[in-house]
């Protein structure tokens, strides 16, 4: 089974279980705040994808958001969200999905995102063209993020904060603007042109990786800029992805 067959495996049987303890009735714990919470769902799925990667993939590392953080002998590591948007998912939203990236040291190689709602697994990379369900999706459109949906999420403690100033200027350059709840899905929304760019600041590896691959599979762009004191994860269309990153660090901002 290759590393992408692999992947889509994953997130499907970890979204599976996840839906089918979610239909039987769950309770959260508050992790951070009331919007960052956790349910054993997140855990068993999670569980469920190391079980599966020690008997698939003995020799690579795996991290994941719910605490296995093991390196292994190979260099590559499983980025592992098992449920990706989880106020959503406890609040009954459909906006949540399971996914995964894999590395190989700093290079990414793949990631893997599926949407139980839907029913559909997306897979992709920098080299390898995403496809949702084993169909290519068309490359991404280029556009000015004046004529762009933005995705993005602020927690509302940074309003009043240099960072909440660096997140007017880049907001209020877009089209228009959506927080979902899931930066997972929301990539997934712009690999397929329905969104057209994300931005957020302080952003973990397993909730950029797995999007940033399926982005990149499908022609866009990733960044990353430093502004007001914290690290902005940018992804989607080119033009876009540099003006949010001209709009964050108040200057002119160019692709190295």
């Amino acid at each position: 089974m290759s590393d992408a067959e692999l992947a889509a495996r994953l997130v499907r049987e970890a979204g599976t279980l996840a839906d089918r303890m979610r239909a039987g009735g769950l309770e959260a714990q508050t992790k951070t705040s009331v919007s960052d919470v956790v349910t054993a769902a997140d855990h068993a799925a999670e569980r469920q994808v190391i079980e599966t990667l020690a008997t698939e993939r003995p020799d690579d590392g795996v991290l994941g958001e719910e605490g296995a953080d093991h390196r292994g002998s190979t260099g590559r590591i499983w980025v592992i969200d098992p449920v990706d948007g989880t106020y959503n998912f406890l609040a009954g939203l459909d906006w949540w999905c399971s996914a995964i990236a894999l590395t190989d040291g700093d290079e990414l190689l793949l990631g893997a995102i599926h949407h139980p709602a839907s029913g559909r697994t997306f897979v992709g990379g920098p080299g390898l063209a995403s496809t949702v369900n084993g169909v290519p999706l068309e490359p991404i459109a280029d556009r000015p993020l004046a004529e762009s949906c933005l995705a993005t999420y602020l927690h509302p403690p940074f309003l009043d904060h240099e960072v909440g100033e660096a997140f007017d200027r880049m907001a209020g350059r877009a089209a228009t603007m959506r927080m979902l709840g899931s930066g997972s899905m929301d990539a997934t929304a712009v690999a397929e042109g329905r969104l057209h760019v994300i931005c957020q600041h302080s952003v973990p590896p397993w909730d950029a990786l797995p999007g940033a691959a399926i982005i990149c599979g499908a022609g866009g762009v990733t960044r990353r800029v430093r502004a007001a004191g914290v690290e902005w994860y940018v992804a989607g269309a080119p033009t876009a992805v540099d003006e949010v990153c001209a709009a964050l660090t108040e200057g002119v901002w160019r692709r190295p």
